[in-house]
Protein backbone atom coordinates (compact mmCIF):
# COMPACT_ATOMS: atom_id res chain seq x y z
CA UNK A 1 0.00 0.00 0.00
CA UNK A 2 1.23 3.34 -0.83
CA UNK A 3 2.77 5.57 2.37
CA UNK A 4 0.50 8.32 1.03
CA UNK A 5 -2.77 6.10 1.25
CA UNK A 6 -2.08 5.08 4.85
CA UNK A 7 -1.53 8.69 5.69
CA UNK A 8 -4.55 9.19 3.90
CA UNK A 9 -6.24 6.85 6.23
CA UNK A 10 -5.17 8.34 9.64
CA UNK A 11 -6.78 11.37 8.59
CA UNK A 12 -10.33 10.01 7.83
CA UNK A 13 -10.02 7.94 11.07
CA UNK A 14 -8.93 10.92 13.33
CA UNK A 15 -11.79 12.95 11.73
CA UNK A 16 -14.68 10.48 12.60
CA UNK A 17 -12.91 10.29 15.77
CA UNK A 18 -13.32 14.06 16.52
CA UNK A 19 -16.77 14.02 15.63
CA UNK A 20 -17.89 10.96 17.90
CA UNK A 21 -15.68 12.89 21.17
CA UNK A 22 -17.15 16.44 20.20
CA UNK A 23 -20.97 14.84 20.55
CA UNK A 24 -20.10 12.88 23.63
CA UNK A 25 -18.01 15.92 25.07
CA UNK A 26 -20.88 17.70 24.67
CA UNK A 27 -23.34 15.72 26.00
CA UNK A 28 -21.97 14.88 28.98
CA UNK A 29 -20.44 18.44 29.96
CA UNK A 30 -24.07 19.43 30.01
CA UNK A 31 -25.52 16.86 31.94
CA UNK A 32 -22.29 17.30 34.62
CA UNK A 33 -22.73 21.17 34.51
CA UNK A 34 -26.55 20.90 35.26
CA UNK A 35 -25.36 17.75 37.88
CA UNK A 36 -22.83 19.63 39.75
CA UNK A 37 -24.70 23.49 39.68
CA UNK A 38 -22.05 24.94 38.35
CA UNK A 39 -22.70 26.90 35.10
CA UNK A 40 -22.13 25.49 31.48
CA UNK A 41 -19.99 28.22 31.49
CA UNK A 42 -17.44 27.13 33.74
CA UNK A 43 -17.35 23.93 32.38
CA UNK A 44 -16.61 25.58 29.08
CA UNK A 45 -13.79 27.54 30.39
CA UNK A 46 -12.24 24.30 32.30
CA UNK A 47 -13.20 20.90 32.19
CA UNK A 48 -14.54 21.07 28.04
CA UNK A 49 -11.47 23.42 27.09
CA UNK A 50 -9.06 21.48 28.79
CA UNK A 51 -9.97 18.60 27.71
CA UNK A 52 -9.97 19.31 23.82
CA UNK A 53 -6.65 20.89 24.89
CA UNK A 54 -4.86 17.27 25.55
CA UNK A 55 -3.78 17.77 22.11
CA UNK A 56 -1.98 20.76 22.17
CA UNK A 57 -0.21 19.49 25.39
CA UNK A 58 0.26 15.82 24.09
CA UNK A 59 2.12 17.47 21.20
CA UNK A 60 3.79 19.82 22.73
CA UNK A 61 5.44 17.61 25.74
CA UNK A 62 6.22 15.18 22.95
CA UNK A 63 7.85 17.94 20.55
CA UNK A 64 9.78 19.97 23.54
CA UNK A 65 11.22 16.45 25.18
CA UNK A 66 12.44 15.88 21.89
CA UNK A 67 14.05 19.28 20.99
CA UNK A 68 11.63 20.14 18.36
CA UNK A 69 10.71 23.52 19.73
CA UNK A 70 9.57 25.01 16.73
CA UNK A 71 7.21 22.62 16.70
CA UNK A 72 6.35 23.05 20.72
CA UNK A 73 5.80 26.86 20.76
CA UNK A 74 4.28 27.12 17.01
CA UNK A 75 2.07 24.20 18.24
CA UNK A 76 0.43 26.64 20.68
CA UNK A 77 0.70 30.09 19.02
CA UNK A 78 -1.22 28.63 16.01
CA UNK A 79 -3.53 26.81 17.86
CA UNK A 80 -4.60 30.13 19.78
CA UNK A 81 -4.47 32.16 16.36
CA UNK A 82 -7.33 29.08 14.93
CA UNK A 83 -9.05 29.28 18.05
CA UNK A 84 -10.24 32.38 17.71
CA UNK A 85 -10.27 33.04 14.12
CA UNK A 86 -11.15 29.53 12.89
CA UNK A 87 -12.83 28.22 15.66
CA UNK A 88 -15.17 30.87 16.84
CA UNK A 89 -15.78 32.37 13.12
CA UNK A 90 -17.10 28.71 11.89
CA UNK A 91 -19.40 28.38 14.99
CA UNK A 92 -20.73 31.92 14.14
CA UNK A 93 -21.40 31.33 10.59
CA UNK A 94 -23.55 28.44 11.83
CA UNK A 95 -25.34 30.06 14.51
CA UNK A 96 -24.68 33.64 15.85
CA UNK A 97 -22.77 33.47 19.39
CA UNK A 98 -23.91 35.25 22.62
CA UNK A 99 -21.22 36.02 24.66
CA UNK A 100 -21.20 36.01 28.55
CA UNK A 101 -20.80 39.17 30.43
CA UNK A 102 -18.39 37.20 32.28
CA UNK A 103 -15.97 36.52 29.06
CA UNK A 104 -16.18 40.19 28.28
CA UNK A 105 -15.16 41.43 31.64
CA UNK A 106 -12.44 38.41 33.33
CA UNK A 107 -11.48 35.77 30.89
CA UNK A 108 -10.77 37.46 27.47
CA UNK A 109 -8.85 40.22 29.09
CA UNK A 110 -6.56 37.29 31.13
CA UNK A 111 -5.76 36.08 27.76
CA UNK A 112 -4.77 38.91 26.73
CA UNK A 113 -2.29 39.36 29.69
CA UNK A 114 -1.47 35.91 29.34
CA UNK A 115 -0.57 36.60 25.58
CA UNK A 116 1.69 39.26 26.04
CA UNK A 117 3.42 37.86 29.38
CA UNK A 118 4.24 35.09 27.13
CA UNK A 119 5.32 37.43 24.75
CA UNK A 120 7.68 39.08 27.36
CA UNK A 121 9.27 36.20 28.55
CA UNK A 122 9.56 35.08 25.25
CA UNK A 123 11.37 37.94 24.33
CA UNK A 124 14.20 38.09 27.03
CA UNK A 125 15.71 34.39 26.79
CA UNK A 126 12.47 32.10 25.70
CA UNK A 127 10.66 30.29 28.03
CA UNK A 128 12.45 28.68 31.14
CA UNK A 129 11.86 26.19 34.28
CA UNK A 130 10.75 29.54 36.33
CA UNK A 131 8.67 31.18 33.27
CA UNK A 132 7.20 27.48 33.07
CA UNK A 133 6.81 27.01 37.06
CA UNK A 134 4.82 30.29 37.35
CA UNK A 135 2.27 29.73 34.31
CA UNK A 136 1.27 26.56 36.20
CA UNK A 137 0.78 28.15 38.67
CA UNK A 138 -1.40 30.54 37.64
CA UNK A 139 -3.37 28.03 35.62
CA UNK A 140 -4.00 26.17 38.88
CA UNK A 141 -5.10 29.32 40.84
CA UNK A 142 -7.13 30.23 37.74
CA UNK A 143 -8.86 26.84 37.91
CA UNK A 144 -10.32 27.34 41.36
CA UNK A 145 -11.24 30.71 41.56
CA UNK A 146 -13.61 29.63 38.31
CA UNK A 147 -14.98 26.79 39.70
CA UNK A 148 -15.61 29.18 42.92
CA UNK A 149 -17.52 31.66 41.04
CA UNK A 150 -19.20 29.10 38.67
CA UNK A 151 -20.81 27.85 41.89
CA UNK A 152 -22.00 31.09 42.97
CA UNK A 153 -23.68 32.21 39.77
CA UNK A 154 -27.62 33.30 39.67
CA UNK A 155 -30.17 30.79 39.33
CA UNK A 156 -31.57 32.18 36.16
CA UNK A 157 -28.31 30.51 34.15
CA UNK A 158 -28.80 27.40 35.25
CA UNK A 159 -32.49 27.46 34.36
CA UNK A 160 -31.82 29.06 30.77
CA UNK A 161 -29.07 26.15 30.44
CA UNK A 162 -31.94 23.57 31.27
CA UNK A 163 -34.49 25.03 28.78
CA UNK A 164 -31.87 24.63 26.24
CA UNK A 165 -31.08 21.21 27.13
CA UNK A 166 -34.74 20.36 27.01
CA UNK A 167 -35.39 18.87 30.35
CA UNK A 168 -35.06 20.17 34.10
CA UNK A 169 -31.07 20.05 33.89
CA UNK A 170 -31.19 17.64 36.59
CA UNK A 171 -29.26 14.29 37.04
CA UNK A 172 -30.12 11.43 39.09
CA UNK A 173 -27.09 10.23 41.09
CA UNK A 174 -26.84 6.66 39.21
CA UNK A 175 -26.40 8.49 35.97
CA UNK A 176 -23.41 10.42 36.78
CA UNK A 177 -20.54 8.12 36.73
CA UNK A 178 -22.43 7.27 33.48
CA UNK A 179 -22.11 10.60 32.15
CA UNK A 180 -18.49 10.91 33.99
CA UNK A 181 -18.01 7.76 31.85
CA UNK A 182 -19.47 8.94 28.58
CA UNK A 183 -16.88 12.49 29.17
CA UNK A 184 -13.98 10.61 29.49
CA UNK A 185 -14.73 8.76 26.23
CA UNK A 186 -15.43 12.18 24.29
CA UNK A 187 -11.85 13.27 25.72
CA UNK A 188 -10.38 9.91 24.64
CA UNK A 189 -11.89 9.97 21.49
CA UNK A 190 -10.91 13.58 20.73
CA UNK A 191 -7.27 13.20 22.17
CA UNK A 192 -6.89 9.70 19.70
CA UNK A 193 -8.81 11.24 16.83
CA UNK A 194 -6.76 14.65 16.55
CA UNK A 195 -2.96 12.31 17.24
CA UNK A 196 -4.24 10.26 14.28
CA UNK A 197 -4.95 13.34 11.98
CA UNK A 198 -2.51 15.40 13.00
CA UNK A 199 0.37 12.01 12.43
CA UNK A 200 -1.49 11.85 8.86
CA UNK A 201 -1.36 15.45 7.71
CA UNK A 202 2.38 15.75 9.03
CA UNK A 203 3.45 12.69 7.35
CA UNK A 204 1.83 14.18 3.96
CA UNK A 205 3.92 17.56 4.42
CA UNK A 206 6.68 16.25 5.21
CA UNK A 207 6.52 14.31 1.85
CA UNK A 208 6.19 17.41 0.55
CA UNK A 209 9.11 19.02 2.09
CA UNK A 210 7.67 21.56 4.19
CA UNK A 211 9.27 23.76 7.13
CA UNK A 212 9.26 22.63 10.40
CA UNK A 213 8.22 25.96 11.92
CA UNK A 214 5.28 25.79 9.10
CA UNK A 215 3.90 22.38 10.43
CA UNK A 216 3.61 23.37 13.78
CA UNK A 217 1.98 26.97 12.81
CA UNK A 218 -0.18 25.22 10.42
CA UNK A 219 -0.64 21.42 9.73
CA UNK A 220 -0.21 20.77 13.72
CA UNK A 221 -1.83 23.69 15.23
CA UNK A 222 -4.98 23.53 13.22
CA UNK A 223 -5.30 19.10 14.00
CA UNK A 224 -4.85 19.98 16.81
CA UNK A 225 -7.59 22.70 17.47
CA UNK A 226 -9.73 20.54 15.39
CA UNK A 227 -11.38 18.82 18.88
CA UNK A 228 -11.92 22.47 20.07
CA UNK A 229 -13.92 23.22 16.41
CA UNK A 230 -15.62 20.03 16.81
CA UNK A 231 -16.59 20.59 20.17
CA UNK A 232 -17.97 24.83 19.76
CA UNK A 233 -19.35 23.34 16.30
CA UNK A 234 -21.56 20.73 17.82
CA UNK A 235 -22.37 22.94 20.90
CA UNK A 236 -23.45 26.00 18.34
CA UNK A 237 -25.25 23.47 17.05
CA UNK A 238 -27.36 21.86 19.80
CA UNK A 239 -27.86 25.65 21.08
CA UNK A 240 -24.91 25.52 24.12
CA UNK A 241 -23.91 28.86 23.23
CA UNK A 242 -22.01 29.42 26.55
CA UNK A 243 -19.60 25.92 26.20
CA UNK A 244 -19.30 27.33 22.19
CA UNK A 245 -17.98 30.15 23.42
CA UNK A 246 -16.17 28.95 26.75
CA UNK A 247 -14.38 26.65 25.62
CA UNK A 248 -12.41 28.53 22.99
CA UNK A 249 -11.50 30.89 25.38
CA UNK A 250 -11.16 28.42 28.52
CA UNK A 251 -8.87 26.66 25.67
CA UNK A 252 -6.74 29.27 24.85
CA UNK A 253 -5.79 30.62 28.11
CA UNK A 254 -5.04 26.87 28.90
CA UNK A 255 -3.02 26.80 25.95
CA UNK A 256 -0.50 29.41 27.51
CA UNK A 257 -0.60 28.55 30.93
CA UNK A 258 -1.09 24.84 30.81
CA UNK A 259 0.60 23.14 27.79
CA UNK A 260 3.26 25.61 27.83
CA UNK A 261 3.78 25.62 31.71
CA UNK A 262 4.28 21.98 31.33
CA UNK A 263 5.82 21.96 28.22
CA UNK A 264 8.81 24.15 29.25
CA UNK A 265 8.89 22.01 32.63
CA UNK A 266 9.71 18.78 31.07
CA UNK A 267 11.86 20.31 28.19
CA UNK A 268 15.52 20.27 28.93
CA UNK A 269 16.72 23.74 29.45
CA UNK A 270 13.17 25.13 28.48
CA UNK A 271 11.91 26.56 24.96
CA UNK A 272 13.79 28.66 22.80
CA UNK A 273 12.48 31.11 20.61
CA UNK A 274 12.74 31.18 17.27
CA UNK A 275 12.54 35.21 15.61
CA UNK A 276 10.10 34.36 13.59
CA UNK A 277 8.18 33.59 16.26
CA UNK A 278 8.71 36.41 18.34
CA UNK A 279 8.80 38.97 16.20
CA UNK A 280 5.73 37.96 14.02
CA UNK A 281 3.55 35.17 14.91
CA UNK A 282 3.17 35.83 18.60
CA UNK A 283 2.24 39.55 17.96
CA UNK A 284 -0.53 38.03 16.24
CA UNK A 285 -1.24 36.23 18.53
CA UNK A 286 -1.79 38.65 20.87
CA UNK A 287 -3.93 40.94 18.11
CA UNK A 288 -6.74 38.24 17.25
CA UNK A 289 -6.99 38.22 21.31
CA UNK A 290 -7.36 41.76 21.16
CA UNK A 291 -9.92 41.66 18.53
CA UNK A 292 -12.30 39.71 20.70
CA UNK A 293 -13.09 42.36 23.14
CA UNK A 294 -14.15 45.08 20.80
CA UNK A 295 -16.25 42.95 18.73
CA UNK A 296 -18.41 40.86 21.93
CA UNK A 297 -18.25 44.18 23.79
CA UNK A 298 -20.10 46.08 20.81
CA UNK A 299 -22.27 43.27 19.11
CA UNK A 300 -22.97 41.18 22.69
CA UNK A 301 -22.36 38.50 20.45
CA UNK A 302 -20.46 37.34 17.41
CA UNK A 303 -22.68 37.53 14.38
CA UNK A 304 -22.47 35.53 11.27
CA UNK A 305 -20.41 38.65 9.19
CA UNK A 306 -18.33 38.69 11.90
CA UNK A 307 -18.15 35.19 12.06
CA UNK A 308 -17.35 35.28 8.40
CA UNK A 309 -14.72 38.33 8.94
CA UNK A 310 -12.59 35.99 11.48
CA UNK A 311 -12.48 32.76 8.76
CA UNK A 312 -11.05 35.22 5.89
CA UNK A 313 -8.51 36.26 8.72
CA UNK A 314 -7.70 33.06 8.93
CA UNK A 315 -7.76 32.10 5.37
CA UNK A 316 -5.02 35.22 5.37
CA UNK A 317 -3.04 34.35 8.00
CA UNK A 318 -2.06 31.05 6.61
CA UNK A 319 -1.20 32.13 3.38
CA UNK A 320 0.99 34.70 4.72
CA UNK A 321 2.60 31.43 6.36
CA UNK A 322 2.77 29.67 3.54
CA UNK A 323 4.46 33.14 1.67
CA UNK A 324 6.94 33.60 4.37
CA UNK A 325 7.74 30.02 4.23
CA UNK A 326 8.38 30.13 0.56
CA UNK A 327 9.57 33.44 0.19
CA UNK A 328 7.54 34.08 -2.02
CA UNK A 329 7.57 37.71 -4.30
CA UNK A 330 4.92 39.08 -3.38
CA UNK A 331 5.00 38.86 0.56
CA UNK A 332 5.82 42.37 1.30
CA UNK A 333 3.09 43.51 -1.20
CA UNK A 334 0.69 41.26 1.16
CA UNK A 335 2.34 42.98 4.12
CA UNK A 336 1.30 46.01 3.24
CA UNK A 337 -2.21 45.37 2.19
CA UNK A 338 -3.04 43.68 5.22
CA UNK A 339 -1.18 46.64 7.35
CA UNK A 340 -2.55 49.53 5.72
CA UNK A 341 -5.95 48.57 4.38
CA UNK A 342 -7.48 45.64 5.10
CA UNK A 343 -6.69 45.89 9.75
CA UNK A 344 -7.67 49.48 9.63
CA UNK A 345 -10.63 49.32 7.28
CA UNK A 346 -11.39 46.42 10.31
CA UNK A 347 -11.05 48.56 13.33
CA UNK A 348 -13.03 51.06 11.57
CA UNK A 349 -16.11 48.84 10.96
CA UNK A 350 -15.85 48.03 15.09
CA UNK A 351 -15.47 51.89 15.80
CA UNK A 352 -18.83 52.31 13.87
CA UNK A 353 -20.57 49.25 15.20
CA UNK A 354 -19.65 50.84 19.23
CA UNK A 355 -21.31 54.06 18.56
CA UNK A 356 -24.30 52.80 15.70
CA UNK A 357 -25.24 49.51 16.97
CA UNK A 358 -28.07 49.04 19.34
CA UNK A 359 -26.41 47.98 22.65
CA UNK A 360 -27.97 44.48 24.25
CA UNK A 361 -27.89 43.49 27.53
CA UNK A 362 -24.82 41.47 28.24
CA UNK A 363 -26.28 37.81 29.91
CA UNK A 364 -24.49 37.35 33.42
Amino acid sequence: MPEWILSLILVIIGFLGLVGGGEYLVRSASALASAMRVSPLVIGLTVVAFGTSAPELAVTVQSAWSGAADIALGNVVGSNIANVLLVLGLSAVIAPLAVHSRIVRIDVPLVIVASVGLWFMASRHGIGHLDAGLLFLLLVAYVAWSVRQGQREAAEVREEFAQALGGDGGIRPTHLLIQVGWLLTGLVLLAVGARLLVMGAVDIALALGVDELVIGLTLVAVGTSLPELMTSVIASLRGNRDIAVGNVVGSNLFNILGVLGIGALVAPGGIPVSRDLLTLDMPIMIATALLCLPIFFTGRRIDRLEGAVFLAYFLAYIGYVLMRSTDASFTREFEVAMLGFVIPLTLLAIGVSLFRSPRKQLPD
